[in-house]
């Protein structure tokens, strides 16, 4: 044995891994590349941006170095995260925190679509799909893979990321985009968002939310169109007071910077903080308003004096200071159109969207309606959230709505609105329906799983089957149960002869009718007793042909 020779390589174990994941999960390769790919094109589109600006700019106080560095935290404070700026007059790191929502369409973006992309496969017609989970980790591994090594090198310049909000955003977003995406390259099924409520809700409101009478799909969609209109109503609320306080728009881009390269960099800034200063807007018309500070709240009843802030143009639509006028109270419309909005949506589902489950009770459609805004709440909550954050120490700490009063207002305007306007559309509908004669609507009834089959005639039926009752047509059907006082009867079955001579079924059921055999396998009623021919009276001695019975 000393003398053998091992001939057989052994792989090693990280070689053997890769070789079984290679063969095991052909898509998770495609998937790292495509994750890879997003995390680079944005890398690249905020490059290329932050890389046009520092060349046209007439004063850069930085080389290339710097511009890239700020590039990859501009793409990091994209997805949430907070940075940090040390370069300060006072030498303490100061946070800055708001994210523009704008460049947050970057990311979300191109995730979403190489999670789809990878889920696909360049699957046509009915070729099978990719695995969801492995389409959805490999983009979200690739994807990590290159925000890794861009948060070390953006912790190197002027603007570092903070290392908790990166870990927790970055791959958070990565995992919700990424889902999205694999969920619409499977055609949105509704099952797994099911099971997530199911898990997350308690026990006594899952009926309220999962019913199977569409409310889920339908509060969903309602909650999306009134978040719309509140955060398209900020729009059009930033853009009417932007407009009155038009001169004073103007002088602030004079006093920001000069030159055209500096107005196109203060203009790029303000269109990348539209959607925050729409969202500021929707949280002023609802009531809990916005803080330019700590302790400084701008609402409809009034607004204090800010501290000494940098002129800025998005700026000048925020109300002068002092108690709220009439005019400013003008703004609760928007709320209350967004209530109407959701109503509609809801109380045209109550009609249209229980399909074969019939028209909702009034109750479900409250419920549904109250549902909805709270779902719109959240929305509302998250947007707030995303769109403030701080902007230094002590009296810059806080910028934006606060998201919680943001979300209790919103389902709290829209729960009592809604609920009004679902039952009145209600209402209308069915009338309409009435009227053009299509019957009075069922109330909601669940329906029966199986149909119900019509009773056979009241006839004796044979004694139950057994667990492992055998299949007619391949053995011959079990003997009829004979009589207690005919214990050595044989009846011959001639069923299997009908069959081997393949005669027809309906024949075959003609057959049994005529032997007095039942052909659905019940047992035929017994005559009457007093049918049967009586006994004929014993025969005289001597008497040799038989009698007539009596």
């Amino acid at each position: 044995m000393a003398g053998v020779i091992q001939t057989t390589v052994r792989r090693s174990m990280p070689a053997a891994l890769l070789l079984r994941v290679r063969h095991r999960s052909p898509g998770l390769a495609n998937g790292l590349v495509g994750g890879a790919l997003a995390a680079g094109l944005g890398l690249a589109a905020f490059t290329v941006l932050v890389m046009l600006l520092w060349v046209s700019s007439p004063y850069p106080d930085s080389g290339p170095g710097g511009a890239l560095h700020v590039a990859a935290a501009l793409w990091l404070l994209a997805h949430g995260a907070e940075l940090v700026r040390v370069d300060t007059l006072s030498g303490a790191p100061a946070p800055m925190g708001v994210p523009p929502l704008l460049l947050a369409v970057v990311p979300v973006w191109l995730l979403h679509r190489a999670a789809r992309d990878t889920a696909e496969g360049g699957a046509r017609d009915n070729a099978p799909l990719m695995p969801g989970r492995t389409a959805w980790a490999g983009v979200v591994l690739g994807y990590l893979a290159v925000a890794a090594p861009a948060a070390l090198y953006a912790a190197g310049g002027a603007l570092r990321p903070s290392w908790a909000w990166t870990a927790l955003c970055v791959p958070l977003i990565a995992l919700v985009a990424a889902g999205t995406g694999v969920w619409t390259a499977y055609g949105r099924p509704s099952g797994p968002l099911e099971q997530v409520l199911g898990a997350v809700l308690p026990r006594g409101a899952r009926h309220l939310v999962l019913g199977p009478d569409g409310r889920p799909g339908v509060a969903a969609r309602a909650a999306a169109a009134g978040a719309t209109v509140l955060v398209a109503g900020g729009a059009v609320l930033l853009t009417v007071s932007l407009g009155w306080h038009l001169g004073e728009t103007r002088r602030t881009f004079g006093r920001l910077t000069e030159g055209w390269s500096g107005w196109l960099a203060v203009l790029l800034l303000c269109v990348t903080l539209l959607p925050n200063a729409a969202v500021w807007a929707a949280a002023y018309a609802l009531g809990p308003g916005f803080l330019l500070g700590a302790g400084v709240a701008v609402t409809p009843l009034g607004a204090r004096a800010a501290p000494l802030l940098p002129p800025f143009p998005l700026m000048a639509a925020v109300p002068d200071p002092g108690a709220g006028t009439a005019l400013h109270g003008t703004v609760v419309a928007l709320p209350l159109t967004a209530g109407v909005v959701v109503g509609w949506f809801v109380g045209r589902g109550s009609v249209t969207g229980g399909g074969r489950f019939g028209v909702w009770t009034t109750g479900r459609t409250a419920g549904a309606a109250a549902f909805a805004a709270g779902l719109c709440g959240v929305l509302m909550a998250l947007l707030a959230g995303l769109a403030g954050g701080p902007l230094g120490t002590a009296a810059l700490a806080r910028f934006g709505p606060v998201w919680w009063q943001v979300g209790l207002a919103t389902a709290v305007w829209l729960g009592l609105t809604a609920a009004a306007t679902a039952l009145t559309v209600r209402a209308w509908r069915l009338r309409r329906s009435y009227r053009r004669g299509e019957g009075r609507a069922d109330r909601v009834v669940a329906p029966r799983r199986r149909p119900a089959l019509p009773h056979p005639p009241q006839r004796e039926r044979l004694p139950r089957g057994t667990w492992f009752k055998r299949k007619p047509g391949r053995s011959a059907p079990a003997p009829a149960p004979v009589a207690a006082d005919e214990p050595y009867l044989l009846l011959d079955d001639d069923g299997d002869d009908d069959r081997a001579h393949g005669a027809p079924d309906g024949l075959r059921d003609f057959r049994d009718l005529r032997d007095g055999t039942d052909p659905f396998g019940l047992r035929p009623r017994p005559e009457p007793l007093d049918d049967l021919p009586t006994a004929s009276p014993p025969a005289a001695p001597g008497d040799t042909e038989p009698r007539p019975p009596a």
